[in-house]
């Protein structure tokens, strides 16, 4: 099976458009049969704990205990396959809608190795949304069992327990909760967490009871202040970040940390470094066929997007070899391609010729 999925990943490295079973047995000039791949996908359930052996002796080679985990969620976009606890629809805010497919939530980590980093993921969840009835509205909805949050403190715990090496938890403001920044601190970890601007907060006395929005707190900008959070029993340190963006318009971001000697240029280099897991998606996305499998059943929709992080933490491996990023390994891997096919195409084309000569005589 291991060699199976060996062959598997690779094939998702590969391929130009559907990844199917039957397009790696054609691959392999049917050495491997469309149905061993299918078996392979329907009669496992790959974990975290497969990924975990996976990625290993990765971690252990670049690890060190500067290094960040970094949770986000992306949705693996399936518009045309049929609905079920896995498939079904998820808000997705960078859209601002809701939109069909597989909510994909990782722990991703970021360390600095030599004279580029990891990024590699060490764990992951699939979202599932049951079908329930909402006591109010009396109308069927999904709904998970869990919420991101607790699926976060989870996977922290997991990763503290494989013995990773790390500092720092990124995370946007979806996970800030008041839970995680505990739970995080507990464990004599640190986090930066984008807040949401309506967080009450409060600088100096909490016994004042004057909570405010963060966005109505006296802030200078880049400047690391003093502040408690409602409902968090502890200090913690608030910036308030200024902006351009790409179309000139100007944002502000308020990052919060429980380290409190971090300084606005701490700040800025550690937060910086989530923007790895938005790559991390984009590649998941372009390289490694995720959304581009006809699986049907949750359990091998499932196995294929596992298969699909191993094939990203095999473009990871190949980075550090051949100094190229995944998508110039791709770039790469696409030219031989269609140096091959050129080159088939001159043959067809002359036996094309030599057909129309024979014609001729004939």
């Amino acid at each position: 099976m291991d060699n199976l999925l060996d062959l598997y990943t690779d094939y998702l490295q590969v391929s130009l458009g559907l990844a199917t079973a039957t397009g790696l047995s054609n691959l392999v000039d049917n050495q491997v049969s469309h149905d061993q791949v299918t078996r392979m996908l329907a009669n496992n359930d790959f974990t975290n704990k497969d990924l975990w052996l996976k990625v290993k002796p990765l971690i252990r080679q670049h690890e060190n205990e500067d290094a960040c985990l970094i949770f986000d969620d992306s949705i693996l976009d399936k518009p045309h396959t049929d609905e079920s606890d896995v498939v079904c629809w998820h808000f997705d805010h960078t859209e601002g809608r809701s939109v069909k497919g597989i909510n994909l939530l990782t722990a991703f980590y970021h360390t600095q190795s030599q004279d580029m980093p990891l990024r590699v993921p060490i764990s992951f969840e699939i979202i599932e949304k049951y079908k329930c009835c909402d006591i109010e509205t009396k109308k069927e909805q999904r709904k998970s069992s869990v919420t991101k949050n607790e699926l976060m403190r989870k996977m922290i715990d997991q990763a503290i327990k494989n013995q990773v090496k790390f500092s720092y938890v990124l995370a946007d403001a979806w996970f800030a909760s008041t839970e995680t920044m505990e739970y995080i601190d507990n464990k004599k970890k640190y986090f930066i967490f984008d807040l949401k601007v309506n967080r009450l907060a409060i600088i100096g006395n909490r016994n004042n009871s004057n909570w405010q929005r963060i966005d109505q707190l006296p802030l200078q900008p880049h400047v690391p202040t003093m502040v408690w959070l409602k409902d968090l029993d502890r200090k913690v340190l608030l910036i308030k970040q200024v902006f351009t963006n790409k179309d000139s318009s100007v944002g502000t971001r308020y990052l919060v940390s429980n380290n409190l000697n971090l300084t606005s240029a701490d700040f800025k280099y550690l937060y910086q470094k989530r923007w790895s897991v938005e790559e991390y998606h984009k590649s998941l996305k372009q390289n490694t066929c995720v959304t581009k499998s006809p699986t049907r059943t949750v359990k091998t929709q499932c196995n294929h997007v596992f298969a699909s992080i191993i094939a990203y933490i095999k473009l990871e491996q190949y980075k550090f070899s051949t100094k190229l990023n995944h998508f110039a390994l791709k770039t790469k891997l696409y030219a031989r391609a269609a140096k091959a096919a050129f080159l088939e195409l001159a043959q067809i084309k002359l036996q094309y010729e030599n057909f129309k000569k024979f014609s001729v005589t004939a």
